[in-house]
């Protein structure tokens, strides 16, 4: 019973390191989606602190 437990073990463990093929795997690139972002998004806040500055100095 032992021997047959053992063969049916080295059987399986035979059939599933010889599993595949030897071609190399194809492996995709990620695609990278960036969100639209307006060119004028990073001058918006620095602007607007300055004319608020401004109308600070000047009151």
């Amino acid at each position: 019973m032992k021997k047959l437990v053992l063969a049916a073990a080295l059987a399986g463990a035979a059939s599933a390191a010889s599993a595949g093929n030897l071609a190399e795997p194809v492996v995709e690139a990620p695609v990278i989606v960036e969100e639209a972002q307006s060119s004028s998004s990073g001058i918006l806040l620095p602007l607007l602190l300055l004319v608020l500055v401004g109308a600070a100095v000047s009151s």
